[in-house]
């Protein structure tokens, strides 16, 4: 989603290589409307910052990033949080630690007893 228009996102398809596998829709937010309601619509420039969102499917907001307009976003890392928050949505007194890619990994144990033990933790042997 973005504040250009669907003939701004056409072109940029039509035309930018990086954009040629894509296979969803771009949304088009020229008045800054959904920018605004997410708040990363900027008044002074008319454009929206970089926001990613991960809503549940229940309309929970998991995860949220905003970027300035020239910085990047990494799909393997926003697809390492995607899955983090699918596996912490079926294991909530979990955690994925910033390594934890998959199921099967290190996953920790918020508490009392992790507090200033995260590394030991980390580094520990696991049980098989």
């Amino acid at each position: 989603m973005s504040a250009d228009t669907e003939f701004v996102h056409l072109a940029w398809q039509r035309h930018e290589k990086e954009l040629a596998g894509v296979e969803f829709p771009m949304g088009a937010d020229p008045t800054g409307t959904l920018g605004r309601l997410f708040g990363v619509h900027d008044e002074n420039s008319g454009l929206n910052l970089r926001g990613t969102f991960v809503i549940s499917p229940q309309g929970q907001l998991m995860n949220s990033e905003v970027n300035f307009y020239n910085m990047g976003r990494n799909i393997d890392e926003l697809m390492r949080k995607y899955k983090a928050n699918l596996y912490l949505g079926k294991k909530p007194d979990e955690g994925c630690p910033s390594k934890w890619k998959d199921e099967g990994d290190l996953t920790l144990r918020p508490g009392p007893e992790m507090v200033g033990r995260v590394h030991e933790a980390m580094n520990e042997p696991q049980e098989a």
